[in-house]
């Protein structure tokens, strides 16, 4: 290692390090020079790597994309940014869940989408994953997987345990099979159990004569004989989860959510909250500000003085931050702060050592968000006393401030264009229902609306 003894100035000298202004260059041991920055020949070797990779993500951005995600398979930070970035609109790169007829050890690009890899979901190991792709492979050809009780009898049960099949059920590994994942949750313990005996069976030298012939032939009276998986105990039928429980278990063993539960309300969340989390760090610390977020963690805090309040962590489809909740709101919303949630929030930003924080004022669950929609005419957006008596209509029905909760949406129509305004936070109302029947009393067309219907 070398030792800088002094820096001493020696006249101009072409540097090719970015970003660097003084003292390139430093006095060693006996007189010798040094410099601190890229040579010609590295700085062209680092300009050609990303030539070559900018060509191949704008020429062949399934591949590259899939590469990128393969690469960082075990970074969930960076394969969630990775996935972000390919719903983009330059991009638009559809990620398929991963399934145990099609998906292989890696992303694998497959027609116009990219399919999910084994190797990324959580408690599928390595010989478990081997396991998969011999049994799928037959003599050389693709046999796919009939069901769960086929693949528990097919797969090599001593490196696939229940978590595992478990894990990949939970994930949509087997959707394109059986998509009541409660059902095949329910089925796994009997059919697991079935597989085992079957095992067992086979390596003492006891399978039956059905096994031997490979079942499917035809009997005496030319009726075809069930393979042996289609005698596989099953359990009583249930209903399918609710799509946020799919979505929480997605996130639970892929990192993220694959099918985020924000996307369902993408477009009737944006009339409400146009501001999402990436933009925060662009906005005025005095603004009040909505944004529509999930609820990743919630981390209660005891102040100095005894009182409750809380950190959150939040989520959008562009990003996450931290949220902080002062006492005096963390005791009127602490019951709707549930991890997994879906909420719209208000707030303001906090600036403090280069980090920008939300500081939740108030939070509701998307579920229960109404909205009041008010269609106009052209001439009743630009006529003056028209604007004014619905001003009057709505402030008489504000009422309390911090009971006004109901956001108030005029969508004016004309022709074959709609043109969205938001009313503001002085505007909103405390009542849905006598809000309308005021606005139809005063001949405007008004209706109520679920945020997540639509």
């Amino acid at each position: 290692m070398v030792k800088i003894i002094s820096r001493t100035y020696v006249g101009q000298a072409n540097v090719y390090d970015i970003g660097v202004e003084n003292d390139h260059n430093f006095v060693i041991k006996n007189g010798f020079i040094a410099a601190n920055c890229f040579n010609k020949s590295h700085s062209t070797a680092y300009a050609y790597v990303t030539y070559q990779t900018a060509y191949l993500k704008a020429n062949y951005p399934l591949e590259y994309m899939a590469a990128l995600l393969t690469a960082n398979s075990g970074d969930t930070d960076k394969v969630k940014r990775y996935i972000e970035n390919c719903s983009t609109d330059n991009i638009s790169i559809t990620i398929d869940a991963p399934d145990v007829n099609r998906s292989g050890l890696d992303f694998t690009p497959v027609g116009e989408k990219i399919l999910f890899g084994f190797s990324a979901v959580r408690n599928v190991g390595e010989n478990a994953i081997t396991s998969i792709l011999e049994a799928r492979e037959e003599s050389g050809e693709l046999v796919p997987f009939k069901s769960l009780a086929d693949f528990c009898d097919r797969v090599d049960l001593r490196a696939m345990n229940r978590r595992t099949l478990e894990s990949l059920i939970k994930c949509g590994a087997f959707d394109k099979i059986e998509s009541n994942r409660n059902q095949l949750i329910h089925d796994l313990e009997l059919v697991y159990e079935w597989a085992q005996s079957r095992a067992r069976d086979k390596a003492s030298g006891q399978g039956n004569i059905f096994d031997l012939l490979g079942g499917g032939f035809a009997d005496n009276n030319n009726q075809p004989q069930k393979n042996a998986y289609e005698s596989a105990p099953k359990a009583p039928p249930v209903n399918d989860l609710p799509p946020l429980e799919k979505s929480r278990m997605e996130k639970e063993l892929l990192g993220f959510y694959l099918n985020h539960p924000l996307k369902s309300i993408r477009q009737s969340s944006s009339v409400l909250a146009p501001i999402n989390l990436a933009q925060l760090g662009e906005q005025k610390d005095d603004a009040i500000l909505c944004a529509v977020v999930m609820l990743n963690n919630v981390k209660k805090v005891v102040t100095k003085k005894g009182d409750s309040m809380a950190i959150l962590q939040v989520e959008d489809l562009s990003g996450s931050s931290e949220a902080v909740v002062f006492p005096k709101t963390y005791e009127r919303i602490s019951s709707v702060l549930e991890v997994d949630a879906r909420l719209i929030i208000w707030g303001k930003i906090d600036r403090r050592d280069d980090q920008v924080q939300f500081i939740l004022e108030d939070a509701e669950p998307v579920e229960t968000v109404k909205m009041i929609l008010v269609e106009l005419s052209p001439q009743q957006a630009g006529t003056i006393e028209e604007q004014h008596r619905l001003n009057t209509i709505l402030k008489t029905q504000a009422g309390d401030k911090d009971k006004s909760r109901i956001p108030v949406i005029g969508v004016v129509q004309a022709g074959n264009h709609r043109e969205i305004v938001r009313f503001g936070r002085q505007f909103w109302v405390q009542d849905s229902g006598t809000t309308v029947q005021a606005l139809q009393n005063g001949k405007f067309r008004a209706d109520i609306k679920q945020l997540t219907s639509g």
